[in-house]
C-alpha cells in the first residue's frame, strides 16, 4: 500500500510570474509532498504568457483563463483567490503553493495558514514584506536554480509593470518580472548578517527557546523554532544550509555531535576571572 504523501496545491499567478523557474519550484514542493493540483491564471490572450503556454503541457499545468474586466483590476487576482477557497473547502490540501510577488494575496495566505494549511510563497525579491513574512515558508525567485537560457540579462529583458487598482499598493507592487533573471546571489557576510536585526532576534530566540539543561541547542530544534516563528529560508541570505548560515553569522559556538549539531549563543559564556 502506498503511504499517504502530503498534497500541495500549486496556484500561479502567470501575469505576475516568469515560467523559467518552474521546475525549481515543482522540485522545491517535491520536498514536501506530491503536488496534484496544479493551475496558472491570466488572460492567455497575451503574449506576456506565452512563456507559460510553452511549458503548460510538459508540467502539467492547467491554465485558468482570466478576461480584463477593466483595466488596472487584478481580476487575475480574485480569481485565485477564490479558487484558492473553493480548494480549501472542497478537497482540503494540506499545502499551498503560491507563486506571485503580488501583495494582494496576504489575506489569502493568512486565512490559509488559520485553516491549518501550510503556503509555500515564490516571488521576486521586490515581493512586499507582508506577503513574505505570511507565508509558512517564502522563496526569492532570484535564489532558485541558475538563470535559465531563455531570461535575457535584467537591462535587456522587456520588462511589464503589474498595475493595480489603487490603493497603497500601487506602487509597491510593480513587479519587473525581468528582474528574477539576476545574477546568483552573493553570500552575505558576517558583518552584514549582524545588521539584520531581526535575521539575528530570530536565530537568537530559536536557540534560546530550544535550550537543552545543559546550555545547549540542537540544530533540529532550533530549525523547528524558526519555522514555527516566522517565514525563513537560509538561501534567501545566499546559504544553501541552514548550519551554515549561523556559522557565518559568528553569534554561536557549534559543536558537532554525532550527525547533529549543538549550538550555543556566545553572550551565554561566562569567562571565568583570571
Amino acid at each position: 500500500m502506498l503511504e499517504r504523501q502530503p498534497r500541495i496545491a500549486l496556484l500561479i499567478d502567470a501575469d505576475n510570474s516568469p515560467a523559467s523557474k518552474i521546475d525549481v519550484i515543482l522540485a522545491e514542493l517535491a520536498k514536501v509532498g506530491v503536488t496534484n493540483i496544479r493551475r496558472a491564471y491570466g488572460n492567455w490572450k497575451k503574449q506576456s504568457l506565452k512563456g507559460w503556454e510553452a511549458v503548460l503541457h510538459e508540467y502539467a499545468i492547467r491554465p485558468v483563463q482570466q478576461f480584463d474586466y477593466s483595466k488596472g483590476k487584478n481580476a487575475t487576482d480574485m480569481q485565485m483567490v477564490i479558487e484558492a477557497m473553493e480548494l480549501l473547502y472542497n478537497d482540503a490540501p494540506d499545502a499551498y503553493g503560491i507563486i506571485s510577488s503580488d501583495s494582494d494575496f496576504t489575506p489569502l495566505v493568512m486565512h490559509l495558514k488559520a485553516k491549518g494549511a501550510q503556503v509555500f510563497g515564490f516571488g521576486a525579491k521586490r515581493t512586499p514584506m507582508p506577503f513574505v513574512a505570511a507565508c509558512s515558508r517564502f522563496l526569492y525567485l532570484e535564489n532558485l536554480g541558475e538563470p535559465g537560457v531563455d531570461e535575457a540579462p535584467a537591462s535587456k529583458a522587456p520588462r511589464r509593470r503589474r498595475k493595480s487598482g489603487g490603493g497603497d499598493s500601487q506602487a509597491a507592487d510593480s513587479t519587473d518580472v525581468a528582474d528574477v533573471a539576476e545574477a546568483a546571489p552573493r553570500k552575505l557576510d558576517a558583518a552584514t548578517l549582524r545588521q539584520d536585526a531581526r535575521l539575528v532576534s530570530l536565530l537568537r530566540n530559536a536557540v534560546e527557546s530550544a535550550m537543552g539543561d545543559d546550555g545547549w541547542s540542537s540544530l533540529g530544534a532550533v530549525a523547528q523554532r524558526i519555522g514555527n516563528q516566522a517565514s525563513f529560508d537560509s538561501r534567501n541570505y545566499g546559504y544553501r544550509k541552514l548550519i551554515d548560515l549561523i556559522e557565518a553569522t559568528q553569534l554561536f559556538d557549534m559543536e558537532r555531535r554525532g550527525t547533529n549539531y549543538a549550538l550555543r549563543d556566545k553572550r551565554t559564556v561566562k569567562v571565568a576571572p583570571s
